[in-house]
This record gives structure tokens, sequence and C-alpha cells, in this order.
């Protein structure tokens, strides 16, 4: 990540934070509210980028201190490719296991669309064209809602959380 220093004098060009930069802000974040996280996960290099900086910061806490719950949340559309479904489901899976074993307060969950919301009852059911690049339904019908479904079972919960994504 790079963060320019508008008011650093001796320094003009933009300075690269160090990954302990990064880290120790992450977890000053975490340590700073009492909401859990939720980590939006899809398997790029984004969000393995975002998931990877959470998960060295929380591993280099105290164990005392990891007192919120970190979700992480994949959406399948339930019309992946087998491959990538099987990697989905993979990931996830790996990831319960390793936060488990390291004491990390971390669950990865995934998040399917309502049936009514799903490809073919829009395909077939309501005539919707395949999706293209001017009608997009599928993205929020099938990825977004789910995820926002389960962010907000959460925040009735917990009365807040704190989400993060990995973007460009």
């Amino acid at each position: 990540m790079i963060y320019p220093d508008p008011y650093d004098q001796q320094n003009s060009i933009l300075r690269q934070k160090t990954l302990d930069e990064i880290y120790d802000e992450i977890a000053q974040v975490y340590l700073s509210k009492n909401y859990p996280w939720v980590v939006g996960f899809s398997g790029g290099k984004d969000s393995t980028a975002t998931l990877q900086l959470v998960w060295y910061a929380l591993q280099r806490l105290p164990r005392e201190k990891l007192s919120k719950q970190v979700y992480v949340v994949a959406s399948d559309t339930l019309v992946e490719a087998p491959a990538i479904a099987e990697r989905i489901e993979t990931s996830l899976h790996r990831m319960n296991e390793a936060a488990k074993a390291a004491g990390l307060p971390l669950t990865a969950h995934k998040v399917v669309p309502a049936v009514d919301d799903s490809f073919w009852v829009n395909l077939i059911g309501r005539g919707y064209p395949a999706p293209y690049a001017r009608f997009r339904w599928c993205t929020e019908r099938m990825k977004i809602k789910p995820i926002n479904r389960f962010i907000m079972e959460k925040v009735t919960e917990y009365g807040e959380v704190v989400v993060i994504l990995g973007v460009r």
C-alpha cells in the first residue's frame, strides 16, 4: 500500500508502508472497536491479499486480545463451474481448520442466493435474458444480496459490524 504524506518535506516521493506497519494498523483497528468483522472473500487476488493481511495481523496479537469474531464470507452463485465451486468449498474448509489450529476467532462461511434470486428462477421462471454487459442482474441477486443478508444477520446479533473488502 502506498500512502502519500503531504507534510513530509524531506521525502516528497510516496512512501510504501512496511508489512509490520500494515499489520499494526489492522491490529489497532481490530482492538479499537467492539464489533465483529466480516471479510468478503471471492478467492481473487484482492480479497485473498486482504484476508491474508487480516490473518497475519490477528496472529501477532496476544490470544487474550482476540475478543471479537471475524467472519469470512464467500458467495456461491450455485451456477459456478464445478472446479470453482470445489475451490470455494475447499478454501473455506481449510480456513476454518487453520483458524482453529491457530486459535484465531475466525470462521469462514459460504452464502448462496435465495431461491427467488437464483439463476434458473430468473432465467427460466421470469424469462430474464442471460446476463450481459448492459443487463447484469446476476451479480446483485446472486452475490451481493446473500452477503448483505449475512451481514444484516450479524448486525441484528451484534448491533454493528466492521466490513472489510479487498478492492483495487
